[in-house]
C-alpha cells in the first residue's frame, strides 16, 4: 500500500493576501468619504435614492472592513487543531456579505414602495451632482479591486458590493436627470428598486457560492465524473473508489481517493504520475492518493449514472 500527499502549495499565497489587504483598505477610505458626502446630500436633496444609496455604502463599508479582518486571521499559518490554517473564514466573510446585501435590498425595497405611494419632493440637480461623483469613487474603488476577485471570494464580495454601488450611483443620475427634464419625483424611488435588484442579485451568487464550499461540494468549474474518468484512464489502474473533492477556501482545492492498481504496477509510481496530471488539467495541487494493489476481481462501481469506457468510478 501507498498512500501520500501530492502538493506545491497548502494555501493561498501570503503575498496575495497582502495585496488584497491593501486593495481592501484603499477601497473602503474611498467608501467612507463618499458615504458621508451622500448622506448629507441625500438630507438636503431630499433624494432616497441618495440615502439608499447611503445605506448601501455603509454596508459596503462594513462588508471591505469584515473583509480585511478576514484576511488577516486568514494569514495566519496552520498550527495546533487547525491543520488547513484558518483560511475559511475568508468565505465566511463573503457569506456574512451576501447576508447584508439581502437585508440592505429589503430595507431599500420597503422604503422605495413606501415613497412611491407617497413621493416627496425632491431637488434633481444635487442627486444628479453627487451621483456622478459617487460613481466616479466606485468605478476607483471596484479598479483597485479588480485584480483579486478572481482569486478570493471575500474580495470578490467586497467587489459585488462597490459594483453594486457603482451601477445604482448610474440609475440614481439618471433619476436626477429625469426629475429635471419631467418635474415626476417617482423616478427617484423607482431608481431604488434598481438598486434593490443589483443587491438581492449579488447576494443570493455570494450566498449561493459561499455555502457551495462550506458544505465541502466540489468547485463549480471541477466536475466530479471528470476526475474520476481521468484517473481511471490511467493504463495501471483497476479501480477508483472513495473519491472526494472540495474547496478548503478560494483557490484551495482539495482531492483525496482511493485507487487500486494492478499486483505489478509501481504504486508510488502510479501516484506521482496521477498526482501531476490532476494538477495539470484541473488545477488540484492538494492531492491524497491512497494506491493499493487489488485483490481479486474489481468491483462493478458505478458513478451515478454514467459508467467509464474502461472502468467505473464511485464519488462519495
Amino acid at each position: 500500500m501507498h498512500s501520500a500527499h501530492g502538493h506545491r502549495h497548502l494555501s493561498p499565497s501570503a503575498e496575495r493576501r497582502q495585496a488584497d489587504r491593501r486593495a481592501l483598505s484603499v477601497a473602503l477610505g474611498l467608501l467612507t468619504g463618499m458615504m458621508a458626502l451622500e448622506i448629507v446630500s441625500g438630507i438636503i436633496a431630499g433624494s432616497l435614492a441618495l440615502l439608499a444609496d447611503a445605506g448601501h455604502m455603509l454596508t459596503d463599508a462594513l462588508a471591505l472592513a469584515l473583509a480585511i479582518v478576514a484576511v488577516t486571521v486568514a494569514s495566519r499559518p496552520a498550527r495546533g487543531r487547525w491543520t488547513f490554517g484558518l483560511g475559511r473564514v475568508e468565505v465566511l466573510a463573503a457569506q456574512a456579505n451576501g447576508i447584508s446585501l439581502l437585508l440592505v435590498g429589503a430595507w431599500i425595497t420597503y422604503s422605495a414602495v413606501r415613497r412611491l405611494i407617497a413621493p416627496s419632493d425632491v431637488r434633481g440637480g444635487i442627486v444628479v451632482v453627487v451621483a456622478v461623483v459617487g460613481a466616479l469613487v466606485n468605478l476607483v474603488a471596484a479598479m483597485v479591486l479588480a485584480r483579486g476577485r478572481s482569486d478570493s471570494i471575500n474580495v470578490r464580495a467586497a467587489y459585488l458590493h462597490v459594483t453594486t454601488d457603482l451601477a445604482g450611483f448610474a440609475g440614481t443620475a439618471l433619476a436626477g436627470a429625469l426629475i429635471l427634464a419631467t418635474g415626476w419625483n417617482r423616478f427617484d424611488p423607482i431608481a431604488s428598486l434598481g438598486v434593490a435588484s443589483l443587491c438581492f442579485i449579488s447576494a443570493f451568487s455570494l450566498i449561493k457560492e459561499s455555502l457551495r464550499i462550506v458544505l465541502e461540494g466540489a468547485p463549480g468549474h471541477i466536475d466530479p465524473e471528470t476526475v474520476g474518468h481521468l484517473l481511471v484512464s490511467d493504463a495501471e489502474v483497476v479501480e477508483v473508489h472513495d473519491l472526494h473533492i472540495w474547496t478548503v477556501t478560494s483557490g484551495f482545492p482539495a482531492l483525496s481517493a482511493h485507487v487500486l492498481v494492478g499486483q505489478e504496477s509501481d504504486c508510488h509510481a502510479v501516484r506521482v504520475r496521477l498526482a501531476g496530471a490532476l494538477g495539470e488539467r484541473f488545477g488540484i495541487d492538494h492531492t491524497t492518493l491512497q494506491v493499493d494493489h487489488v485483490s481479486g476481481a474489481a468491483h462493478s462501481l458505478g458513478l451515478g449514472t454514467a459508467v467509464s469506457r474502461k472502468r467505473p468510478v464511485e464519488p462519495r
